[in-house]
């Protein structure tokens, strides 16, 4: 993967480039590019989950042909500011077919103690995401949901903390690991 360093930030943190997003085939984002129409849902993707908001289930078959970054977060962890980030990147390439999914898990150090109500006023009055966020859940360990567990399978890499991202290419099945660490 091409990761950029960013001028004004520690140089052991990483930022995602569109050439990192590339980097997970021939097509991942390019410009004008449409999603397939034939695009059918790849395994990986063959999950509902609530969504955050109202707990409307919500099927992930409807992100096939996509590029998904998918994030586990917390509202209490010191690397909640990369709310913003992944804001201001789903901004940036959401017409490209980038879609950020959020699950929120207080699977690491108890950092998402609240009800999804409170959850969703940090995420969408704070720090104004607009991308997919779904209920809490559990991301590591035997709880785990099945989403989780096949990205684990497919990369030989669990979440070791807060805000961990899974790239998953449009053909659904390449899925890349980023540690926490990684902006």
């Amino acid at each position: 993967m091409d990761l950029q360093r960013h001028p004004n930030r520690r140089p052991t943190r990483r930022r995602f480039t569109l050439t990192a997003l590339a980097a997970l085939g021939s097509a991942a984002l390019p410009a004008g590019a449409a999603t397939p129409a034939a695009a059918a849902c790849a395994p990986l993707l063959r999950h509902r989950f609530p969504r955050l908001q109202d707990e409307a289930p919500q099927d992930l078959c409807q992100f096939a042909g996509k590029v998904l970054l998918v994030v586990n977060t917390a509202s209490y962890c010191g690397f909640t500011r990369q709310y913003e980030g992944l804001e201001a990147l789903f901004a940036k390439y959401s017409a490209r077919g980038l879609v950020i999914l959020g699950f929120p898990s207080n699977d690491f150090g108890q950092q998402e103690p609240g009800s999804a109500k409170q959850i969703a006023d940090l995420c969408f009055n704070t720090y104004g995401v607009k991308f997919p966020m779904f209920a809490k859940t559990v991301v590591k360990g035997a709880g785990r949901n099945a989403f989780y567990a096949q990205l684990a399978a497919a990369t030989k890499d669990v979440p070791q903390w807060n805000f961990h991202k899974y790239l998953i290419a449009r053909d659904g099945q390449t899925v890349r690991s980023f540690a926490s660490a990684v902006e």
